[in-house]
């Protein structure tokens, strides 16, 4: 494959052109159809994944069926790693939103390179540093946080991962579905349509099909209501 990705990886940020040619050669890639299993929780695991293309939701599911969004990952994100550094099974699910493009990297093949180049130790550690974070910010936020500062933070926290800068604010150019954005804020989809439309008469977000807007402050309605539950 074109190393040109490869060298995008913040993980493989460490690495040489001559590193990222041997990589490459070593990695294996395959398309997914949208809601394609990729990973299934409690299976063996023996490679990672990295999206070239598409979307991927990691989740979880409950005995009674319910799901709980844990990320909506997109291009250059990297999942499946821990399994291959400890050897146990997978932790969550991981479906395809839409047709999604991995590289997939065999677990033999990814700590000789962890032997062999240990920065990718030191970029993995903030990785997942960074994933431990976002697991305490989601933990706290469904202890405390009112329904709608709930749906408010998983917007902030997707606006921050794959938003794009705009003159009117943050603009996610395909949101997540209501339901998704339901089991990523442990609510109903009828709830996240309700706040959905009460922030944005408020005048915090300016919505357009699957296109969200969270708009800067100077753009805020005056005055801006406060947000209740």
């Amino acid at each position: 494959m074109d190393i040109s990705f490869l060298r995008q990886v913040a993980l493989f940020a460490g690495l040489q052109d001559d590193q990222l040619q041997a990589l490459a050669k070593v990695t294996l890639t395959r398309t997914f159809p949208k809601e394609g299993i990729i990973i299934l929780a409690d299976e063996e695991g023996d490679a990672l994944f990295l999206i070239a293309r598409g979307q991927v939701k990691v989740s979880l599911v409950s005995e009674d069926g319910r799901e709980v969004i844990l990320s909506l990952l997109g291009p250059g994100a990297v999942f499946g790693e821990l399994s291959l550094l400890d050897g146990k099974p997978r932790s969550a699910n991981v479906v395809a939103t839409e047709e999604t493009e991995l590289v997939m990297l065999r677990r033999s093949d990814f700590l000789q390179l962890l032997h062999r180049v240990p920065q990718i130790a030191i970029s993995l550690l903030a990785e997942l540093a960074a994933r431990l974070r976002k697991t305490d910010r989601k933990i706290e936020g469904l202890a405390l946080l009112d329904v709608t500062s709930r749906i408010s933070e998983t917007l902030l926290q997707l606006a921050s991962e794959q938003g794009s800068d705009t003159a009117q604010g943050v603009t996610l150019r395909s949101r997540p579905t209501h339901q998704q954005l339901a089991n990523m804020s442990g609510t109903t989809r009828e709830t996240v349509s309700r706040v959905l439309k009460r922030l944005e008469t408020q005048g915090y977000i300016s919505c357009k099909g699957r296109t969200i807007t969270i708009l800067r402050e100077e753009h805020w309605k005056d005055p801006p209501a406060r947000p209740r539950p």
